[in-house]
């Protein structure tokens, strides 16, 4: 299941997802894994987190990414948890937003999770920016 924290810059989208990172290695009995791009989390985030820079990678855009979220499932079956930060930079880059290319991305990681993990990915923009059938990912 992929649940969407959306809003705009200063929004407390970051904040809220390291909330929801505490509390899912709280009580996940496999692995909480978060992926950022750069290091601003890492020092807010137990070491039981799989905290990582996808920039250490090489990846961008949303094949890219996808495949990178692919990849993690298939070398770990206890990851229960998925967090994502900055989405639109990591799909899209630093100053640009793709929201065709942000749908197609979301749908396909909700198919490749529909049995787990649960996915949370922040989304820099306006609820109302979103297409409406991205609308039911969006966490109130």
């Amino acid at each position: 299941m992929v649940k969407l924290i959306v809003g705009s810059k200063g929004f407390g989208k970051t904040k809220i997802l390291i909330d929801l990172v505490k509390k899912a290695a709280e009580v996940s009995k496999g692995n909480v894994i978060c992926i950022e791009r750069g290091d601003a989390l890492k020092f807010g985030l137990s070491h039981h987190i799989r905290l990582i820079d996808i920039q250490e990678y090489s990846i961008s855009g949303a094949d890219g990414y996808y495949g990178f979220i692919a990849g993690l499932l298939a070398g770990d079956y206890d990851i229960t948890d998925i967090f994502g930060d900055a989405t639109f930079k990591i799909l899209c880059g630093k100053d640009s937003k793709d929201f065709g290319a942000l749908a197609q991305f979301v749908d396909k990681i909700d198919a490749l999770t529909k049995n787990g993990p649960d996915v949370t990915f922040t989304v820099s923009c306006e609820p109302a920016d979103l297409p409406e059938s991205m609308q039911k990912y969006i966490v109130k």
